[in-house]
């Protein structure tokens, strides 16, 4: 099978995994939000069977990339991708239907107002009880900087002034503000941090 592929996706798939088996149940419904090639989901997707997963992505490129990863698998528990822009609104699927929303390594490659948008979204979205689940470089007060991630913020915004990593207390309190809460952290591997936000409500 000749697809794209992202050699980022590659390295973190089992340690976000396994963060993940951490944090869900045995089964429910899940959300992923920027797909980028497929390769999370069809990972996450062939170790958790109890899960079904809903895979999307804002670039209707890798739409056949990422329905073609899928069938290739022969994963069951799949559905075909859909295409979103989280900034739109409406999302393009069923209020409150999702147990948990993934999205990895966006935040930075995209406008400040798609951090909004996402907390909005998965508001909207997730079920009672569900979880929003965000993973990649953060800036965080309580955390000394690596340089690897300052040299990375530099790259990001000489190519595009709109991207850059973003900072821990400011996604939190974009989240605060759509009703969610920042419930826990997990440091993951090459200073990437793993978030895990909820309802705000008791």
């Amino acid at each position: 099978m000749n697809l794209p592929t992202s050699p980022a996706a590659e390295r973190n798939k089992q340690p976000i995994l396994e963060a993940l088996l951490g944090v869900l149940g045995p089964q429910g419904t899940a959300l992923e939000i920027a797909s980028g090639t497929g390769e999370h989901v069809v990972w996450f997707a062939g170790a958790m069977p109890g899960w079904q997963w809903q895979p999307t992505e804002g670039d209707e490129r890798l739409l056949p990339v990422i329905d073609a990863r899928i069938r290739h698998n022969g994963l069951g528990n799949v559905q075909a991708p859909v295409l979103l822009d989280v900034t739109a609104t409406p999302w393009p699927l069923a209020a409150h239907g999702f147990d948990a929303i993934f999205c990895a390594n966006m935040l930075h490659i995209s406008p400040w107002a798609s951090c909004a948008a996402l907390m909005d979204g998965a508001a909207r979205h997730l079920r009672p009880g569900g979880r929003l689940i965000t993973y990649g470089p953060y800036f965080d007060d309580e955390m000394p900087t690596a340089p690897s991630n300052l040299a990375f913020d530099a790259d990001l915004k000489a190519r595009n002034p709109a991207w850059g990593i973003r900072r821990l207390d400011a996604v939190a309190r974009e989240a605060a503000r759509a009703g969610l809460a920042l419930l826990g952290r997990q440091g993951m591997p090459a200073n990437n941090l793993l978030l895990v936000f909820g309802s705000a409500e008791p």
